[in-house]
């Protein structure tokens, strides 16, 4: 069982079930604005190199909601990807202090579902200390009255967030899905092999 004291600066959200993308599209390119030799992909690819590309510069999201990585085999700085158009590295990466043009690997998210998606976050590791419901996006913790710039854990009980290291939904990307960890990220370094600090300032759904 969780301990949670919670706030009621965040209202839970009906339980709805959760949605499934019917069908994942998406079109790489390797150089910016959509041009060079391009590939259409409906699965995941753990290295580009396997498909001829020395890298990926631009990204064009059909369907569904991805994640792209900075390595292959799913290492590296994340980056989350949803229907529309990236013409360029910085359209994707919101990221200001971690200059990132490498983009090896991607996956479909396919626990995604912006209608019904809801996580907890606590204030220390193995989900002690303070703890709040999340249920729509949330441009800044603090200003919603969270007690400080970290988080310690968290737990995805539906769907799939993406939490920034900064205000604004700027800075390192850390994708937190239901469907992986079972959902449970008890300490920050299960955020990614690119996690570095516990800093979280702003949280939101992914939609597909």
């Amino acid at each position: 069982m969780y301990r949670s004291t919670r706030s009621t600066m965040m209202q839970p959200m009906t339980h709805s079930g959760m949605g499934m993308a019917p069908f994942f599209k998406m079109t790489v390119f390797e150089q910016e604005h959509f041009q060079g030799k391009c590939q259409e992909f409906t699965d995941e690819c753990c290295n580009i190199h396997d498909c001829g590309f020395d890298n990926i510069r631009s990204i064009r999201v059909e369907s569904g909601a991805w994640v792209g990585y900075e390595h292959h085999d799913f290492e590296g700085q994340q980056f989350v990807l949803e229907r529309g158009e990236y013409p360029h590295w910085d359209a994707y990466s919101g990221n200001v202090s971690y200059h990132v043009e490498r983009f090896m690997s991607f996956r479909p998210i396919y626990c995604a579902s912006h209608q019904c998606s809801r996580m907890m976050i606590f204030e220390k590791e193995n989900f002690l200390g303070r703890s709040v419901d999340l249920c729509d996006d949330y441009p800044s913790l603090q200003a919603m009255g969270w007690c400080g710039p970290e988080v310690g854990s968290m737990h995805v009980q539906c769907g799939a967030f993406v939490c920034y290291e900064f205000p604004g939904y700027r800075g390192r990307q850390y994708i937190m899905e239901c469907e992986r960890h079972s959902g449970d990220y008890q300490h920050w370094k299960n955020w990614g092999s690119h996690s570095q600090t516990p800093q979280i300032q702003s949280i939101r759904r992914i939609q597909h």
